[in-house]
């Protein structure tokens, strides 16, 4: 399921790449001797934004230089990021001092205060709809992990879907007519998708894997996502540390291709990370560090 509680360190070193998804090349852009995870693309193409043993950081892919985001008391930040159509604000999922419990907040990329959005909590957040209006997010009421939106003014959430097992990675399309999210409900986690109102519930993917975290490309044409070895993996979980796979899928359905092997998982995509131009995508890989 879901990983409970703070976001904390493991013991290994990142490595911040980019792969063309025509000729599959693959460059690396940074090496860090810690935990980093999660990077989105601006949308001018400049940065990637990662977090890192809670902090959100601003990677300049020119400088190949990491600076802070000031995110005020949200400083347990998992890698659960989402950048506004615009790239003027940023909403994060942090784990809040009084609980623990994964929350929503907005805040100024450029860094400020951050504003509490999801009361109810744990709340994961996953999408940003391209109109600007709402957030996309899995939560887990009652028990059971479903896929919710809300307005980024905050106020009532609505559910979209309601099945037992597990309902994560809500993503809008880019034309924001449907959610792509990843579903436990047929076995294996499956790549679905949805219309926006939550009608049309409709399997993408068939693959004898588990595949998670779908990110529609800005041109809407292609869909990338993670999978896991079945059998390597419990259906619901999401694990550090395995041997996976990018794929990639035609948006209209049909049969994926592997893109790039490694050593990852949790923190490799877990958010949108397709640069403007629908060409590249950014991931992390990592390497275990020798026990002492």
């Amino acid at each position: 399921m879901k990983e409970p509680g703070k976001p904390a360190g493991r013991n290994v070193s990142s490595v911040l790449e980019t792969v063309d998804v025509e000729s599959g090349e693959r460059t690396v852009l940074a090496e860090f001797d810690y935990l980093v995870e999660a990077p989105n693309w601006t949308r001018d193409g400049a940065r990637l934004i990662y977090n890192s043993l809670g902090r959100i950081y601003s990677f300049d892919i020119s400088s190949r230089e990491s600076t802070v985001i000031d995110s005020g008391y949200a400083v347990h930040c998992n890698n659960d990021h989402v950048l506004s159509p615009d790239n003027k604000l940023i909403a994060v999922s942090h784990h809040t001092q009084e609980d623990g419990q994964s929350r929503i907040y907005i805040l100024p990329i450029s860094g400020g205060v951050p504003v509490l959005i999801t009361s109810m909590a744990p709340s994961y957040l996953h999408g940003w709809s391209p109109d600007g209006g709402q957030l996309a997010y899995c939560g887990e009421r009652n028990g059971q992990y479903d896929i919710y939106t809300i307005p980024v003014s905050g106020g009532v959430e609505t559910q979209l879907t309601d099945l037992p097992g597990l309902d994560d990675g809500p993503e809008y399309s880019p034309d924001g007519r449907y959610i792509w999210f990843n579903s436990v409900r047929t076995g294996l986690m499956q790549v679905w998708r949805m219309k926006a109102d939550g009608s049309e519930q409709t399997q993408m993917t068939f693959d004898e894997s588990n595949n998670w975290f779908p990110h529609v490309s800005p041109d809407g044409e292609s869909v990338a996502f993670l999978a896991y070895r079945k059998g390597d993996v419990a259906p619901g979980d999401h694990p550090a540390n395995k041997n996976v796979e990018i794929r990639l899928m035609p948006s209209a359905g049909g049969e994926s291709r592997t893109l790039v092997k490694l050593f990852g998982g949790q923190g490799t995509i877990n958010v949108n990370s397709w640069s403007p131009d629908s060409k590249r995508l950014a991931f992390v890989s990592y390497r275990l560090k020798e026990q002492n």
